[in-house]
């Protein structure tokens, strides 16, 4: 890939976003913005306070953590299920879930305000903006430890994906997210035999361990394979009926 171009950066509550773009070797077979990038070697990626957070390169593991969630789910919850995405991200979680029917509401939280423009009104439409257009799509504006917090409303499953890992945290405030009363608060935001998934760029057995001792049955953790290095994994867990 060529070096990357910054094409927006923002100072926000939670410190630095960055926006860039990279392309690969060779003459483009395509424009560099807009729904054909992704076929023209165009990728997009999120750097938050000096930190890589993803980018669209490969959305499988994005798409695991969704389908994981739905299958984890009893078959008669499967249909019209509602689902809480955490957070917005390059929008490969959200397109993916908006993709399948069976999901009856999908809610996403992001707390960065530039993500979410970057999504409605720059070049990262190309990856969302049909999932934008869906009814079933609400798109919340809030910090997602905040919301799991103070929120009354309740999801069939959770699919968190706000930093690289429960060990490897974006900002230390979503530490919490992680802590004994972090995962009380995802409990409470399940319906009873609801799907908490967790991306992380790493396996964690402490984790898991942290899971079990909040009181979730049936945790487990899926594996996605990588080019280089330890496999990206998504946790598991079912809040008990």
């Amino acid at each position: 890939m060529t070096d990357p171009v910054t094409l927006d950066r923002r100072e926000g509550p939670y410190g630095e976003v960055v926006l860039r773009r990279r392309v690969a070797p060779g003459p483009p077979s395509g424009p560099q913005d807009g729904p054909e990038a992704a076929s023209a070697g165009v990728h997009y990626e999120i750097i938050a306070n000096g930190t890589f957070l993803m980018d669209t390169s490969d959305g499988r593991s994005e798409r695991l953590l969704v389908d994981a969630a739905m299958a984890a789910l009893p078959e008669p919850r499967r249909l019209r299920a509602s689902v809480l995405v955490g957070g917005l991200g390059v929008g490969f979680s959200l397109a993916h879930a908006a993709a399948d029917p069976r999901w009856g509401r999908i809610v996403v939280a992001e707390r960065e305000e530039a993500i979410i423009d970057w999504h409605r009104e720059g070049p990262l439409s190309a990856v969302s903006g049909a999932a934008l257009a869906d009814p079933r799509t609400v798109i919340l504006h809030t910090d997602l430890v905040e919301h799991l917090r103070t929120s009354t409303d309740t999801y069939d499953a959770l699919c968190l994906d706000i930093d690289n890992g429960p060990d490897w945290t974006v900002t230390e405030d979503n530490e919490s997210l992680y802590s004994a009363e972090g995962l009380a608060a995802c409990a409470a935001r399940l319906n009873p035999g609801g799907i908490l998934a967790v991306w992380s760029a790493r396996p964690s057995a402490d984790f898991e361990e942290s899971l079990r001792n909040a009181g979730f049955n049936g945790v487990r953790t899926e594996e996605i394979p990588v080019a280089r290095g330890v496999p990206d994994v998504v946790h598991l867990a079912v809040r008990p009926g």
